[in-house]
């Protein structure tokens, strides 16, 4: 992705341009100085607000920041798999994250929003807080290219990055790949031990993994039957999260 300014989106010039004062308090807590205003409005605007609202915005800071985080994590972990790099990825980009740090931030009080999800508690809904995360790196881009947007991500993102451990798993390889496949719409996995080999006191199992994902199951070995269904789940779920 180059660094350079991207070229000036034709569509931002649909709001009234606020006054700088209005703004200034907000781009204090970004931390950045717009050249467009128009395109902070824009990010903090719903969809049940204004015709002009943050999706677009959301998308294009989506693709934004899971380029510079997988960027920051490749040159951070030099030995870390790709398994790994993914799993910590997916930790700083998931929605609670975003939603998590869009609280500490307050961004909830500049949200603009239509009556009824107002009404609804919409300044304070997990989603639509990280969708104006992302809008705000999506605007940020807009008006001044990848370089800034990578600044603004170490001021927000920074902390939770540095805290990251490769190894760290909060919970067990099954558990993980069964709520991987929920999250979408998937049925549970299906294990199946496919050999025993060795001595009884020294035994070493096979088992399969069969997702609805996967044409293949994917199998691993271990010293007990739990074991390598565990072994199982992971290489099932870094080879989905590939």
């Amino acid at each position: 992705m180059s660094k350079a300014k991207p070229a000036r989106s034709t569509n931002q010039q649909k709001f009234h341009n606020p006054g700088i004062d209005e703004w200034a308090p907000l781009q204090r807590l970004i931390g950045y100085q717009f050249d467009d205003v128009g395109l902070l409005q824009q990010a903090l605007t719903h969809k049940s607000a204004h015709k002009n609202h943050n999706e677009r915005l959301e998308f294009l800071g989506d693709a934004i920041l899971g380029y510079l985080v997988a960027e920051h994590l490749y040159h951070t972990f030099t030995d870390a798999p790709e398994g790994q790099l993914t799993r910590m990825r997916s930790a700083i980009v998931k929605g609670d994250t975003l939603a998590e740090i869009a609280v500490e931030h307050d961004l909830g009080d500049y949200i603009r929003l239509g009556i009824g999800e107002l009404k609804s508690g919409g300044k304070r809904r997990a989603s639509i807080l990280a969708d104006v995360v992302e809008s705000i790196i999506g605007a940020i881009y807009l008006d001044a290219g990848t370089e800034a947007c990578d600044e603004f991500i170490h001021r927000w993102f920074g902390a939770r990055m540095a805290k990251l451990d490769p190894d760290f798993h909060p919970k067990d390889a099954k558990t993980r790949l069964q709520e991987f496949l929920q999250s979408r719409s998937q049925g549970l996995p299906i294990y199946e031990v496919v050999d025993v080999s060795g001595k009884d006191h020294s035994q070493t199992f096979t088992v399969s993994c069969q997702t609805t994902m996967l044409e293949e199951a994917i199998t691993a070995q271990g010293p007990s039957r739990k074991r390598a269904e565990q072994l199982a789940a992971q290489s099932t779920l870094e080879k989905l999260q590939s």
